[in-house]
């Protein structure tokens, strides 16, 4: 008899829903054998000409495009269609991304009331994400009432932070009365690529040191000591960090004091200032899209070749951070839509890292392109890795591996000051 999980996997944003059907099970991603049934996505929710775009593994897309009313009426869409295209339409469980748990959750857990209150008490700290996600919720629970319910959360990868890594320089209290500390995102990514390192180098988590850089719109740096977090780039939003499509990275705050005064900039302003207008895109003045950038640079584009040379510094001066922290690395992995597409990007960022043991192959490095490549120069003591992200899988995985074992929700141990 199989014991094969059939787990839908939801992510829900303010306008769109992505949902994907993945088979799986403990044996299954053992050996990378995991396999994807059908994808559905939801697009412009709430308008009168939303896209449905739907496809089977082996099927062509199919596209349509009709009135949503709200993230109710596009989760059943999507999950009709699912239904359809996938053999015998069981859904065995749900798994549902969510972008911020607090320090409550470090895995992932079972939903229910409790769980989703803790959700919602950190809504503040992830508005635009955290809301829309909990709506994914109680649209599947009340859609699939049979099917069980998973969180799987972006920050529970970093809650193996240290006290003297996630704390900043402020007052203690500030932590004490407002939980004002890092938090980390993207960790559903880094942890995956760690996963799948390990899976490749046919070792255990426990024998390596990894530096993760999941490189797109938004960008974020994990340092991996032996399968657990122990830094990384964001903070207590996922603005701090390197600089991103869109976002201002690291910045003096006293500098964003000065510009609100000069500018007479109200609280709002400045969040969209330094959130949707910096950046790649308020550097160049062009375009927060790489691709855009490096096509304008060629063509001579001073401050578009000054935007590519600050990201690949941030990331460069990271891993040299990072290498310190974890005393040596094992490789460095490049993931998202930047590190997995860009060559360019990616030898730019290795220059001059040989005193870290750190150099690309050119040729190995122009070759891979979306690919899972080792991509090192010969005999680098540091290797260097493509793999690309695949979030939706280890939210499925998590999804079966809970559902199989009944982890429940319990208050988190207070963090140690050791």
């Amino acid at each position: 008899m199989t014991l094969w999980m059939k787990i839908l996997v939801l992510n829900c944003g303010s306008s769109s829903v992505k949902l994907q059907l993945i088979e799986t099970d403990r044996q299954l991603m053992e050996r990378a054998g995991d396999r994807v049934l059908a994808k559905a996505l939801v697009d412009r929710i709430g308008a009168a000409d939303a896209v449905l775009r739907c496809e089977a593994a082996s099927g062509p897309l199919e596209e349509s495009r009709q009135p949503v009313a709200d993230h109710a009426a596009a989760i059943r869409m999507a999950v009709e269609q699912i239904r359809t295209l996938a053999s015998d339409g069981v859904i065995d469980g749900v798994g549902h991304r969510m972008v911020h748990g607090g320090e409550y959750f470090a895995h992932s857990v079972l939903l229910n009331e409790e769980v989703a209150r803790r959700i919602e008490e950190c809504n503040e700290l992830a508005p635009l994400h955290n809301p829309h996600n909990l709506r994914g919720y109680y649209a599947a629970r009340n859609l699939l009432p049979g099917a069980p319910q998973v969180a799987v959360f972006d920050t529970a990868f970093h809650q193996t932070l240290p006290l003297w890594a996630f704390l900043y320089g402020l007052p203690y209290e500030a932590y004490e009365r407002h939980r004002i500390r890092r938090y980390g995102f993207h960790g559903t990514s880094h942890r995956y690529v760690t996963e799948r390192y390990t899976q490749l180098r046919g070792g255990r988590p426990e024998d390596f040191k990894l530096i993760t850089c999941h490189l797109g719109n938004g960008c974020s740096m994990t340092a991996v000591d032996r399968g657990r977090a122990v830094d990384t780039s964001m903070g207590f939003t996922p603005l701090e960090g390197l600089l991103m499509g869109t976002r201002v990275g690291d910045v003096d705050a006293a500098a964003v004091l000065y510009l609100m005064d000069r500018e007479h900039l109200g609280v709002e302003q400045t969040l969209a200032l330094l959130n949707q207008k910096s950046g790649l895109l308020g550097v160049s003045g062009v375009s927060n899209d790489i691709r855009e950038l490096i096509a304008k640079m060629d063509a001579g584009d001073e401050r578009a070749g000054l935007a590519i040379r600050m990201f690949c510094y941030r990331v460069r001066k990271y891993i040299g951070a990072y290498y310190a922290v974890l005393n040596g690395a094992d490789a460095v992995i490049f993931t998202g839509g930047i590190g997995e597409n860009r060559p360019l990007i990616r030898a730019r960022i290795c220059e001059a890292l040989d005193a870290l043991g750190i150099a690309v192959d050119p040729p190995k490095n122009e070759a891979a392109i979306a690919v899972e490549a080792e991509v090192s120069a010969e005999g680098a003591p540091t290797q260097v890795w493509v793999i690309p992200t695949n979030e939706e899988l280890l939210i499925a995985r998590e999804t079966a591996l809970c559902l199989g074992k009944g982890s429940d929700f319990s208050a988190p141990e207070p963090p140690s000051t050791r």
